[in-house]
């Protein structure tokens, strides 16, 4: 039973830990939901297992990639997220026009470098049967 007790007390000081680096960690003040910062750091502080489970459950900010829209301070209305990466776009990999022939002949190199590719692992085998060296 006492370990089980131990075992609960030291989860529950990783958790406020976890939580208190959490808050610290956050870059803009703006993005911390419920209460000021400090507010959560006494939070936490001060009634550890409620607290951390408070900061995780209603402070943390949203994961960027949570939702499609994001509500924006002042705006009264969710804005769409910008695409991070060209990759990400639909409209940027609409504008991209790979024709047939540009396929056909990047499958074709591509066909010609496993040819290559096996015929000299053929030789390095034939060279080298016994696989020393």
């Amino acid at each position: 039973m006492v370990r089980v007790l131990i075992i609960l007390a030291f989860l529950g000081v990783l958790l406020s830990a976890l939580a208190l680096i959490s808050c610290l960690s956050v870059e803009q003040r703006g993005d911390i939901r419920g209460m000021p910062r400090w507010a959560w750091v006494i939070v936490i502080i001060f009634v550890p297992l409620v607290g951390a489970t408070c900061w995780f459950l209603f402070g943390r900010p949203v994961p960027v990639g949570r939702s499609g829209t994001a509500w924006r301070a002042g705006t009264g209305s969710p804005q769409p997220r910008r695409p991070v990466a060209p990759d990400d776009d639909p409209d940027f990999l609409r504008t991209i026009n790979i024709d047939e022939a540009t396929r056909r002949r990047d499958a074709e190199l591509l066909r010609r470098w496993e040819e290559d590719m096996k015929r000299r692992e053929e030789e390095t085998r034939r060279r080298d049967p016994d696989g020393e060296g």
